[in-house]
């Protein structure tokens, strides 16, 4: 809302593996209740920009702030505490537990296993219907449709999805998309970082373009569709 200060923000942001930096001062502004795009291509800086804003990877310069608080060198446990919560490229569920098992890892103090299997099979009801099968079993839907369900059970306010689309058939990933936009009506506020870029506009409030560890463009999905290049982006 106008006033409110942004649920993250970057500024100056610079971060590097090593000797080598990856993030080149990045300014990036993600509102309250938005649901943001992060596009670029591969090694563009997406995937660090997010660990960065989870606390997994410490800035080398600039400030990174949660709701107007400056957080910047905040771990990873303490931006959890703060309800910070990612989904990983790759899901992130555990292959080896069942679905219910794998709920009952997330539970804790925000919620308990009971809250969050009410919450997941009535959004999800073919979970429901797999509670006693292994994650690793299921299809990449399902487990997307879990990995969700994980991160939701513990009431954040703020939610980080890197690569949602990755392996999944173009009707699943519009349907778990179709879900993600759902959440800002809820409060969260949604920060998504994309390859695929057409596949995530449709369902964002602003879009983000990175190139080479730098923002280079921010704006209305519809004004940044229009100059994205398909080499970029994958069409």
């Amino acid at each position: 809302m106008t006033g409110h200060p942004p649920a993250l923000e970057l500024v100056g942001a610079h971060a590097a593996y090593g000797d080598i930096e990856v993030l080149h001062g990045v300014d990036l502004r993600v509102p309250a209740g938005a649901v943001v795009a992060l596009l670029g291509p591969n090694g563009a800086g997406k995937s660090t920009t997010m660990k960065v804003l989870n606390g997994q990877v410490p800035l080398t310069a600039g400030r990174l702030r949660l709701a107007g608080r400056d957080v910047t060198g905040i771990s990873a446990v303490a931006a959890a505490d703060l309800g910070v919560c990612t989904i990983p490229e790759g899901r992130g569920v555990f292959a080896n537990l069942t679905v219910r098992e794998n709920l009952l890892v997330s539970a804790g103090r925000r919620a308990t296993l009971t809250q969050m299997e009410e919450a997941a099979y009535a959004r999800f009801p073919r979970l429901g219907d797999r509670r006693n099968q292994l994650a690793g079993s299921m299809s990449g839907g399902e487990q997307q449709m879990l990995a969700l369900s994980r991160a939701l059970g513990t009431h954040p306010s703020v939610l980080l999805l890197d690569e949602l689309s990755m392996g999944l058939a173009p009707m699943v990933v519009t349907e778990m998309y179709a879900v993600v936009a759902g959440l800002a009506a809820e409060g969260i506020t949604v920060l998504l970082a994309e390859q695929f870029a057409r596949i995530v506009l449709p369902f964002a409030d602003t879009a983000v373009l990175m190139v080479n560890g730098r923002v280079v463009r921010t704006g209305a999905p519809a004004d940044l569709e229009e100059a994205l290049s398909t080499t970029y982006l994958g069409g």
